[in-house]
């Protein structure tokens, strides 16, 4: 979803990189950045989408690793949603890697 609230237009990838902007955007707010974040979740309306969603996650969170799911669903909340993100972090934690 773009800041004024309106749908990010474009193909899964597209809505997949708004998405880990969204994420990061919001653990930076808190002191944190993508190696803060220890597990994502990825919901996809179209199984063919998987790899792409999959790259551009790679590239936002493939240094730290976190646990991932990947899963297909039937629907999103607007119909031009394709793929939807969630992250979990842990601020202020030692690193363990």
């Amino acid at each position: 979803m773009e800041d004024d609230g309106s749908s990010t237009p474009g193909d899964a990838a597209a809505q997949a990189e708004r998405c880990c902007v969204l994420i990061l955007r919001a653990i930076e707010e808190l002191g944190g950045s993508a190696d803060d974040v220890v597990r994502t979740r990825m919901l996809l309306t179209d199984p063919a989408d998987q790899d792409a969603v999959g790259a551009v996650h790679a590239r936002f969170f493939g240094e730290a690793r976190p646990a991932a799911t990947m899963a297909g669903i039937a629907w999103l909340c607007r119909p031009e949603w394709k793929v939807e993100m969630e992250a979990e972090a842990l601020l202020g934690m030692p690193p363990s890697r």
